[in-house]
């Protein structure tokens, strides 16, 4: 039996009054995996991408026409892979958010790429080239204001326990006490030689969001340097026997909680860009994946630009923590 082709008179259903007419925040769909091409650090790389598309919905419509998320994404991924130059990840999010929402016939339009890629490092003492695996976030949210965009990180390192390395050298400074060693010769020795800890592998995420009128470039390798300068060493797929012992040594020569690398990150920011608005937001989080413990522990900080200088340069604690989703509302 032939399918019944579909009259032009065919009732628009998600435009009829719903039955409960409250608006809803978001409608979209998530989970669209695409592989694009985008301009990363003054060079164009292929990317393995999980899209997220999202708008308001009027409480006098039933439904967002959702062939239409798909049909826009493909359509702005065509014109990049047509156009004569690549787009940055946060940049092509805006221009999804435009067409979303002029499609959609929105007034907010909300789209999220998160993609995967590599970069090539070499090893810290043998020089031995070795890939690493990223992500990139790049967010827009399209309004008759404008468009604000995040573009975020993460990033993989390694942190040494600053407690229990405390712990620790107080037990070896009281057995080379008890073998005659006098106290300078303990305090030179446990200089000399990184005191053993507990270590994590972490995960750092960075974000930086621009407002509608910002114009302030944002590299993803500058926040790369900043996520993985956070922790206390980097890490590396593939590494020789003299890697291996630069890392551990540089991790234990400097200990941090989960806490501090959060606030290295902060700092790494407001000193890498200075000239960011105060109105532009700053969102960091880091997880250790503990090593002697069944759980995990996670540090964040989101916050205004203004509001972090002003912590910074007065010492008083900001009464307001401006989050990513109030800030991509506002």
């Amino acid at each position: 039996m032939e399918p019944t082709a579909v009259s032009a008179h065919t009732p628009d259903v998600q435009a009829q009054a719903p039955t409960v007419q409250v608006g809803l925040s978001r409608v979209g769909v998530t989970g669209v995996e695409k592989v694009i091409r985008l301009r990363q650090d003054h060079s164009e790389q292929l990317f393995y991408a999980r899209l997220e598309c999202f708008v308001d919905l009027g409480a006098a419509q039933k439904g967002a026409h959702m062939s239409r998320f798909e049909e826009v994404v493909n359509e702005a991924l065509g014109e990049v892979i047509l156009g004569e130059s690549t787009l940055k990840a946060e940049t092509l999010a805006e221009h999804i958010a435009v067409l979303v929402r002029d499609r959609q016939r929105a007034r907010r339009a909300e789209v999220t790429i998160a993609a995967r890629y590599p970069e090539h490092k070499p090893a810290p003492a043998s020089g031995t080239q070795t890939q690493e695996i990223y992500t990139l976030f790049g967010s827009a949210v399209a309004s008759e204001r404008g468009t604000r965009r995040l573009v975020g990180v993460a990033a993989q390192g390694m942190t040494a326990c600053p407690c229990a390395q405390e712990l620790v050298t107080g037990r070896a400074r009281e057995r080379l006490l008890a073998e005659d060693f006098d106290a300078e010769e303990v305090e030179r020795i446990l200089q000399a030689v990184p005191v053993a800890t507990h270590n994590q592998r972490g995960i750092g995420t960075l974000h930086i969001g621009c407002v509608e009128d910002c114009d302030t470039q944002i590299e993803a390798q500058t926040l790369l340097e900043i996520v993985e300068g956070s922790m206390s060493s980097e890490i590396y797929e593939l590494m020789k026997r003299s890697d291996e012992a630069q890392v551990v040594e540089k991790a234990h020569r400097r200990p941090r909680f989960v806490e501090d690398c959060v606030r290295e990150m902060i700092a790494g920011v407001i000193e890498r860009y200075p000239e960011l608005p105060d109105a532009d937001l700053v969102s960091a989080r880091q997880e250790n994946l503990e090593s002697i413990h069944q759980h995990n522990v996670v540090a964040e900080r989101f916050g205004l630009m203004g509001e972090l200088r002003d912590e910074l340069r007065t010492g008083d604690v900001a009464a307001r923590h401006t989050t990513m989703r109030e800030w991509l509302n506002s």
